[in-house]
């Protein structure tokens, strides 16, 4: 579980303003996570966030004061770009970003609602394909949708994830499930405060990759 809870998310402000530097912190360390999946076909999901995340790094060293939230960078990025936007900058950088971070935490809150296959109750096939449903599916075509289909085929064992989030230390089920639930908290809120400020300025695109 360590490699999630040393790196917590904020607890949300009551305006749900998401601080652009201490998020940018708290992301930067989840790439890793898609490496924990066992299967290749991750990889370019983990290239994805990386690359999103140095966009909107990028955007944000260039004017911190200026981007201090990632409203601010919606905001002047909206009024930058005229009608190029949202599909532009740091603004589509993190809109594939919160798909990814829905990804990781659809597949955390299943396993910690005990979402199982009763057949094979040590796999996370279920888990990673629920998340994988939700987040991701629609965007994909065809043959994108065929290839992780393949990959949620070969995810790992439960109990083998969890040792992966728990660097390699031996704990109980129980107590890790535990921490992913402390870790979810705010990471969740988060998450739900992106995609509801890309539903509120209308900067949600739905085409296909």
């Amino acid at each position: 579980m360590a490699l999630l809870l040393e790196h917590q998310f904020r607890q949300l402000p009551a305006d749900k303003q998401v601080e652009t530097r201490p998020f940018l912190e708290s992301v930067s360390y989840l790439p890793p996570f898609f490496d924990l999946l066992g299967s290749t076909v991750f990889a370019p999901i983990k290239a994805d966030i990386a690359g999103n995340i140095t966009k909107i790094k990028a955007v944000y060293d260039s004017n911190p004061s200026r981007y201090k939230t990632l409203q601010h960078i919606l905001d002047a990025e909206k009024e930058m770009h005229g009608s190029e936007w949202p599909k532009v900058g740091a603004t589509l950088a993190l809109m594939w970003l919160k798909r990814g971070l829905r990804f990781i935490q659809v597949l955390l809150q299943s396993l910690v609602d005990g979402e199982k296959d009763e057949n094979y109750p040590n796999l996370i096939r279920v888990n990673a394909t629920k998340a994988y449903e939700i987040a991701l599916k629609k965007y994909h075509g065809w043959f994108v949708q065929k290839l992780f289909k393949a990959a949620l085929y070969a995810a790992p064992y439960k109990s083998d994830f969890l040792r992966a989030l728990s660097k390699g230390r031996e704990v109980k089920e129980d107590d890790c499930l535990e921490k992913v639930r402390q870790f979810l908290a705010n990471f969740t809120a988060t998450v739900d405060a992106i995609y509801e400020m890309y539903s509120k300025m209308n900067a949600e695109l739905d085409y296909t990759v």
